[in-house]
């Protein structure tokens, strides 16, 4: 019987990889884990987590800014940019520290060095070769930026982290959900924030309504936004920076961040060694059990580029730890996955949303409704919000809850419950609402909206 220096070694310490190497671990197996960086990966180290602390912080300046309204006088305000990186640097300290301690007491072995495939049972650490009965790939995405000339003068939602100062002017190149919350987060704390995206809308995949919604609520906020624009060169200048458009527009700003997607991050890990071949997208194909093309190596998160969100890398860990470990084979669902965008105000989605219900279902019924929350009334701040539900109208099956406004991540959480579980319209009418809040809307919604061609011809 072949003898390995462990039974599982995981390349990657983020969520996934954390979350399938402690599990592991307890069942008594002898874990390894690598990390190249800091234990917490994307999301905790320099993503999800910083990016909240950052959004919290532009929420307290609208706080402020509506606190009038409400009979508060609020005199000699301002913000410390460098304070609020330094208090975010201590939380992500604190919360590295504590990821590194449950890897600890589970037993899992830490190696400090970007792992890297040999053969189906070896990977190499910092010079050093640890052989492994199974191995799980768990190295997560990186930011890309588009590739033209003075590309290296973008930095990306890394370096936006770790600015030493806030810029007075700075371009967003995107229309992701990242390019968006940061449009927010800079603009919030005071920037001039110009942010441009190839397609007439940003958030694409998003329901249309959303999108719309959304773009009218960011312009509202001073965010000026730009479609159409694909990005030709960087030109660093003696005032900052000059961003060349292919139609021949020119942008200026102090600085430039891309924001234009990210990729599996899986150059020069040995995938080539064991014979699995990645993607057009470089990911790492995988089962619905992620399992590779290699019977001992599985891979997790967003290394996989199935759907790239904290909560679904950890699912998927879970799942490989119970097949694998526990004789309890289980295969996560990715439909029907709660999400918010951070941006000011925030969006909150679960299920389909019009467009791609009606492309799968046919005939679908539309509750959509838009107000001003109560919160706005007395701060005087002309900000709306959305609420839209997309039903299958043979079934009455909701097949969608999408939200724009104050809470709405908070909210949709447990409208994920309903959709995810398949309850019906009727359902949710029959709940009574509680009042006041913004959170009532969603069940109070009775009136469908005329199908398209109908609203059409009546124009």
């Amino acid at each position: 019987m072949t003898e390995y220096d462990f039974d599982l070694f995981t390349i990657g310490a983020g969520s996934g990889g954390v979350a399938a190497s402690r599990r592991a671990a307890v069942t008594g197996i002898k874990v390894g884990i690598c990390e190249d960086y800091r234990i917490g990966g994307t999301c905790v180290i320099r993503g999800c987590v910083p990016k909240k602390l950052l959004v919290y912080s532009a929420q307290i300046g609208d706080a402020i800014t509506d606190s009038a309204g409400y009979g508060w006088s609020v005199d000699n305000v301002s913000f410390d940019w460098e304070k609020l990186i330094s208090a975010k640097d201590k939380e992500i300290d604190r919360l590295n520290g504590i990821y590194i301690g449950m890897l600890e007491r589970a037993g899992v072995h830490v190696f400090e060095g970007r792992g890297k495939l040999i053969d189906a049972h070896t990977v190499e650490v910092a010079g050093k070769r640890y052989t492994t009965k199974r191995i799980l790939i768990a190295t997560g995405g990186r930011p890309v930026v588009p590739d033209i000339e003075g590309k290296e003068h973008f930095i990306t939602s890394n370096e936006a982290l770790h600015l030493e100062s806030l810029p007075r002017r700075i371009l967003i190149v995107g229309g992701g959900y990242i390019a968006c919350e940061f449009a927010g987060i800079f603009k919030g704390l005071g920037a001039e924030v110009t942010q441009l995206y190839r397609a007439d809308l940003p958030l694409r995949g998003f329901d249309g309504d959303v999108r719309g919604f959304i773009t009218k609520e960011l312009s509202k906020r001073g965010i000026t936004q730009v479609s159409g624009v694909h990005p030709a060169k960087l030109e660093k200048t003696a005032f900052g920076y000059t961003l060349h458009a292919a139609d021949g527009r020119t942008f200026e700003a102090d600085l430039v961040m891309a924001a234009t997607g990210r990729k599996p991050n899986t150059d020069g890990i040995g995938l080539e060694a064991v014979g699995i071949t990645p993607d057009k997208a470089g990911a790492v194909p995988v089962d619905e059990f992620s399992r590779t093309s290699v019977s001992n190596i599985w891979a997790v998160g967003d290394v996989t580029d199935r759907v790239a969100l904290t909560p679904v890398a950890i699912a998927e860990a879970r799942a490989f730890v119970e097949t694998e470990y526990h004789g309890n084979p289980m295969a996560i669902s990715h439909e029907n996955i709660p999400h918010a965008v951070f941006t000011l105000p925030p969006i909150g989605v679960v299920g389909l949303g019009e467009e791609a219900a009606r492309e799968k279902y046919g005939a679908v019924d539309i509750y959509r409704t838009e107000f001003r929350p109560m919160r706005n009334i007395l701060a005087g701040r002309d900000e709306r919000c959305l609420m839209k539900l997309v039903v299958d109208r043979a079934s009455q099956r909701l097949l969608g809850a999408h939200m724009v406004g104050p809470d709405a991540p908070e909210i949709i959480q447990t409208l994920g419950v309903a959709v995810v579980n398949g309850l019906t319209k009727q359902q949710l009418d029959r709940t009574i609402a509680l009042h006041p809040s913004t959170a009532e809307e969603f069940v109070l919604m009775r009136d469908k909206l005329p199908d398209p061609e109908v609203a059409k011809a009546a124009e």
